[in-house]
């Protein structure tokens, strides 16, 4: 077969014309819009394949840009917070510097002070019995003095006056007492002030200094999965620091896009992995974990905050049930009062339960047990019945009997006491329709259902009498004082 290379390169000429002025989506457009003017007879085979082969490259680069333009976005965010990271941790460090200089500044003038206090007292205390002294012996130094004066004056006066002045300086000398003279106190019984400084403590302060503080370029621990619950959010979070051994982990959330909104602590402890409840549903929020090490008081730099959001209404108790009070948020249940010849059984307030979720009742008071007493889940929520321990239901008993469509399993689960937990877990494992496999015309569904209490589980197929997107809980007691969360 002959090529003409005339048609192919009128063909790319009317391509580059074309391509002046246009972006990459007209491009694949031009691409035909060119092959077509080359007329049906004029095109060979040769270049159909180099239009194809154009085409594709085309797209390919188009891709290609576009993932190119993706990973600068994500170097753009990464710069981003890089730099608006140190920018954060310089502003902390010079703060708490400061705030530190300012505090030991301010607490060494104290000790200054008091100190100087003390050498105020000691002298004041010390001087004055001198003091005391000093003007008793000026006392005696002028008395002395005076004494000297009359003494000369009686040994220069003349005969007839000497006997008198003699007698008076005598009378008067043994009345000053020349013989008593005050006590004098030595060197070493009187105080001499001076300051003890430990000379350790710059040392101290210089090794505490160079010790104190550090800074890190990633935090040990991040959030490593955040899955949705019925009014929550699962957060999982992992060590990324092998070195770091964390002795407790702290977890913290806001709402996300509210300036004003502050990080509130979530859960404190040892576990990697925790449920945040009360949620509004389609609400973006922030969540954040750091760590504690052993033996340490601070806690590590937070993690690299992630956003999450629900889009799974909160599970509620159904209100206006007799026999039972339900919290604000109706999360919570309270059998308030005994019937012995009726027990009545609280629904959820809707069918909120999903398949592939876990959902768990929370055991936080016990009343007495009852044979009739369930937790557990059911198809309908319109029955007048007295226990779950029905038809189209799978539920525990409170001393751990499992019942699957009203008959009792041989298999038993412990006894539920205040604190248990009780998990059920579902997942559809076989569909089996009237026919056509139309689900709205009825036939059996068959779910594979997990029960766990305490440290043990019994796991069973569920056979139901219809196709349903979403199941009911339930429960009831016979006797007052249970009181049960569901999540």
């Amino acid at each position: 077969m002959s090529f003409s290379a005339e048609p192919f390169f009128c063909f790319i000429q009317g391509i580059c014309k074309a391509w002046r002025g246009v972006d990459d989506h007209q491009l694949l457009s031009v691409l035909t819009a060119e092959s077509s003017k080359t007329g049906g007879g004029r095109m060979s085979v040769e270049v159909d394949v180099l239009l194809q082969e154009a085409k594709e490259s085309i797209e390919a680069a188009q891709n290609y840009r576009s993932e190119l333009q993706q990973r600068l976005h994500g170097l753009n965010q990464a710069r981003k917070q890089i730099r608006g990271s140190s920018g954060q941790a310089r502003e902390t460090l010079r703060r708490h510097f400061a705030e530190l200089q300012a505090a030991a500044t301010r607490l060494l003038n104290e000790r200054l002070a008091a100190l100087l206090v003390e050498v105020d007292a000691i002298e004041a205390d010390s001087i004055k019995p001198l003091d005391d002294c000093q003007s008793l012996i000026e006392n005696g130094v002028g008395q002395a003095d005076e004494l000297l004066r009359e003494g000369e004056a009686a040994l220069r006066c003349g005969l007839g006056e000497k006997e008198d002045k003699l007698g008076s300086f005598t009378k008067k000398a043994m009345h000053i007492q020349l013989d008593s003279l005050p006590e004098v106190p030595a060197l070493v019984d009187v105080p001499c002030v001076s300051a003890q400084l430990d000379d350790s403590l710059l040392g101290l302060l210089k090794d505490r200094v160079y010790r104190h503080g550090s800074v890190s370029s990633h935090p040990p621990v991040q959030i490593e999965e955040l899955q949705e619950r019925p009014g929550g959010i699962l957060v999982r979070w992992c060590k990324v620091d092998e070195d770091f051994a964390a002795a407790d982990y702290r977890l913290q959330y806001r709402r996300s896009g509210s300036g004003g909104s502050q990080y509130e602590d979530s859960y404190i402890g040892r576990d990697c992995d925790f449920l945040v409840l009360h949620l509004d549903p389609h609400t973006e929020y922030l969540f954040r974990v750091c760590a504690r090490g052993e033996g340490r008081t601070e806690w590590s730099p937070w993690s690299i905050p992630q956003t999450g959001y629900t889009t799974l209404a909160p599970h509620e108790w159904r209100p206006g049930t007799e026999g039972y009070i339900l919290s604000s948020r109706r999360n919570i249940a309270l059998r308030s009062d005994s019937s012995q010849s009726r027990c009545p059984v609280l629904y959820s307030n809707a069918a909120t339960y999903f398949c592939g979720q876990t959902l768990t009742f929370k055991i936080s008071a016990a009343g007495q047990m009852d044979q009739r007493d369930s937790l557990g889940v059911c198809v309908d929520s319109g029955r007048e019945a007295e226990s779950l321990q029905r038809d189209q239901a799978v539920c525990i008993s409170t001393n751990g009997a499992v019942f699957v469509n009203g008959k009792e399993m041989t298999n038993q689960l412990p006894a539920i006491t205040v604190g248990s937990a009780v998990t059920f877990d579902m997942e559809v494992v076989n569909l089996f329709p009237s026919s056509n496999n139309n689900l709205s015309e009825g036939g059996n569904f068959k779910l594979r259902v997990t029960i766990g209490s305490g440290n043990r589980e019994v796991v069973f197929d569920w056979l139901v009498d219809q196709a349903v997107d979403s199941l009911f809980f339930g429960c009831s007691f016979a006797q007052s004082g249970w009181k049960v969360l569901v999540f």
